[in-house]
């Protein structure tokens, strides 16, 4: 029973982060999602007791997406700024091809309209990217003179920039092409040693893909242990 409420509500945050991605937080209601998912609003309170806990979960879901992503190249037999390109590039992938990434995004920046707090995903990259810098440093890869800590920001600043004016011009179409751009600019500034278009080349064809979520609900019924038309359960 609890495997198949997990279900159910894996498919509900797919169903909501459509039309987050699509309309906005201001813009969706739970009809909205009960139309969308075909689940009534009653069944939809007894899995989230209003909108907000909807817009939260599909954030912690793009949140969830990272960590597997991050060891899978971390773990990679590759020299530390490899892995950093690499990262960038599954992190592209997931911004253009996962509904729920892209609501996430949508839904950070339309904060202010959510009345709940909503966690920021920019401490954890600026994070991640500082360690694989001071780990190219231990090894001699970077320049003389880069300091992982503020090349960690630049890093990050260059990289959520380009997805903005990415998703702007064309939804994040052409995401790869522009990334190749930007680090084409980044390397011959942060490497010892550049040779950037192999190490580019390498980079994009170990960069993993993140499992995309669910696309459709296997058990469409609601639950039988709820009345699916009951009033909401209030938070």
């Amino acid at each position: 029973m609890q495997e198949r409420a997990e279900t159910t509500r894996r498919y509900l945050v797919e169903a909501a982060a459509q039309l987050f991605e699509e309309r906005g937080y201001a813009g969706t209601s739970i009809s909205d999602i009960s139309a969308r998912s075909g689940r009534t609003s009653g069944a939809i309170y007894f899995h989230f007791s209003n909108k907000e806990k909807l817009a939260l979960a599909v954030v912690g879901a793009t949140l969830a997406t990272w960590p597997a992503l991050i060891a899978q190249v971390r773990t990679a037999a590759a020299p530390a700024v490899d892995k950093l390109v690499s990262l960038s590039f599954a992190v592209a992938r997931a911004f253009r091809d996962d509904v729920v990434v892209r609501a996430g995004s949508r839904l950070w920046m339309e904060r202010k309209a959510i009345d709940a707090p909503v966690p920021g995903p920019f401490q954890a990259w600026i994070d991640t990217v500082t360690e694989l810098l001071r780990e190219a440093r231990a090894a001699g890869e970077l320049a003389p003179g880069v300091a992982p800590d503020t090349a960690a920001l630049t890093v990050v600043y260059a990289f959520f920039g380009l997805h903005t004016v990415s998703d702007a011009l064309d939804g994040r179409a052409r995401i790869e092409e522009r990334l190749r751009g930007m680090w084409e600019v980044l390397l011959p500034a942060l490497q010892t040693d550049p040779d950037t278009p192999a190490l580019l080349d390498r980079a994009h064809a170990a960069a993993p893909s993140a499992d995309p979520a669910p696309s459709a609900d296997p058990d469409p019924d609601p639950d039988p242990d709820q009345d699916p038309d009951a009033a909401p359960a209030l938070a």
